[in-house]
């Protein structure tokens, strides 16, 4: 079995102890070793992750880009039935899903390896569940943008393409457990290989459907489709045959303690609900602006740019959530604190060099999107704003990662409640509406927000005890194995 935990073959400089947990030290030359095993661990970790993630969002970016050519109202019905409707139910399930990393890697950590496939299958249950619960937002998909303030055009070209992707919606009730459950063991290359071919399938089929078939947004919604189910069966095929020291087959112990499995998923949907309808209220401000559909449609290219750098930092948020989960599990509180301080570096000078990249490339990026040269001129106006948002996007999932590992997701939802909900997002309908900055204003008023939310968040990381945290996470696990043997 690899465990994704400290142990000596790492360390040339003496600063493991026997039970694998760091050893006081202090001086450089203690930092340089310290950072050079964390590097190595989390890109270990990290970057088939990482991988993974941006082939993620370069599948949506497929889609948007032959949808692009289009025309414009085509592209602003994409854009928001896959911000509104399709990105509001992968967040909801994602981040209900993202309880698992808390658990199945407190549950590797620690060694017990038939806790994980036993949280993966109750993972399964209730998100086939929260989907049925999601059904009616695609089927009324058309009323809901109008009564959201979409145009009539927009909304009307949205509610068939959100109708035709609720296969998709179902195939996350298979892809995302399972993905956590691989991630929580470190058996990510296959998650990055699979998600690399459904990029290559999801390329072929947009030219196929769209291109050659003239499908038009309908052959977009079926690639999708096609897409995300072959990632589910790739993902659950490899669980079920190659993974049998962690997956014993179906058992009914999936269908104990449903209650406290919920309440951790509501409050890690919650916290990542948040970050990722944050995004999405962006464009339903937009579009009830004066000339909406250019607006939504510069916006939507500057995000999918935004999001190809944030699917980065996410596969780093999974890889730290990983490692912060796993060290709290076999009690090394040391290593916890490390790993943490080494990501948060890292990520934020890989920020840094994404910032300076895209205002270099400001004038010309938007060309791969679309051939309007208003658009083109739009998108370079937002691109300031763009590469600013890509330096707050490398540090904020890092805080989330570290909440998701030791399972402390509501005090960030909490947070996020208040620092997205309660200021960036009426600041940005303030500077956007009534000020009549447009986009510009909207989007910089959310940014107020991030880095209220990031602030805060730093203070809390530099008072956590993380001794406290081991404590906390063996009495979860001991509770599991008394409930686990019936006592």
């Amino acid at each position: 079995m690899e465990v994704p935990l400290l142990d000596r073959s790492f360390d040339e400089g003496g600063l493991i102890g026997a039970n694998g947990d760091y050893l006081p030290g202090k001086g450089w030359k203690t930092c340089w070793e310290i950072f050079r095993i964390e590097s190595s661990k989390l890109w270990g970790i990290g970057g088939p992750i990482a991988f993974q993630i941006v082939c993620e969002s370069i599948i949506d970016s497929i889609s948007t880009m032959f949808v692009g050519h289009l025309g414009n109202i085509e592209l602003a019905a994409f854009s928001v039935a896959h911000s509104v409707i399709i990105f509001f139910s992968y967040g909801l399930l994602l981040g209900m899903g993202s309880a698992l990393e808390t658990l199945c890697g407190q549950a590797f950590g620690a060694g017990k390896l038939e806790m994980v496939g036993t949280y993966t299958q109750r993972s399964m249950l209730i998100l086939f569940l929260s989907c049925i619960f999601l059904l009616p937002l695609y089927i009324f998909a058309s009323p809901l943008l109008k009564l959201l303030g979409q145009e009539q055009d927009v909304a009307e070209l949205s509610g068939p393409f959100a109708m035709l992707t609720i296969p998709q919606l179902f195939s996350l009730a298979i892809s995302i457990p399972t993905q956590k459950f691989l991630q929580a063991q470190s058996k990510v290359s296959v998650l990055a290989w699979i998600t690399f071919s459904a990029t290559l399938l999801q390329l072929f089929l947009c030219w196929l459907f769209i291109t050659v078939l003239g499908w038009g947004t309908t052959g977009a919604a079926v690639a999708f489709d096609i897409t995300n189910w072959w990632v589910a069966i790739g993902q659950y095929v490899y669980v079920v045959c190659w993974c049998k020291d962690s997956w014993k087959g179906y058992t009914w112990d999936a269908f104990k303690d449903l209650w406290e499995y919920t309440r951790l998923s509501l409050a890690s949907a919650v916290m990542q609900c948040l970050d990722v309808w944050y995004l999405s209220s962006l464009v339903i401000v937009t579009g009830s602006l004066d000339n909406s559909v250019t607006e939504v449609s510069s916006l939507t290219i500057c995000m999918n740019v935004n999001m190809w750098e944030l699917m980065l930092f996410m596969g780093l948020n999974a890889a730290v959530s990983v490692r912060v989960s796993n060290e709290l599990g076999s009690g090394r509180s040391r290593a916890t604190k490390y790993s943490i301080y080494v990501t948060i570096g890292q990520s934020f000078f890989i920020g840094i060099v994404c910032m300076l990249t895209i205002l270099a490339a400001r004038d010309h990026f938007a060309i791969l999107f679309t051939d309007n040269v208003e658009m083109q001129r739009s998108v370079s106006r937002l691109s300031v704003l763009l590469a600013f948002t890509m330096v707050l996007n490398s540090i904020q999932p890092i805080f989330s990662g570290v909440a998701i590992g030791c399972g402390c997701q509501g005090l960030v939802a909490t947070v996020n409640l208040a620092c997205y909900y309660g200021f960036g997002l009426p600041f940005g309908i303030y500077l956007g509406h009534i000020v009549k900055l447009g986009v510009v204003g909207v989007w910089s008023g959310m940014v107020s927000g991030m880095i209220l939310q990031t602030l805060i968040l730093v203070a809390i990381l530099s008072r956590t005890d993380w001794e406290r945290e081991v404590e906390k996470t063996t009495n979860r696990l001991e509770r599991w194995e008394l409930s686990h043997n019936g006592v």
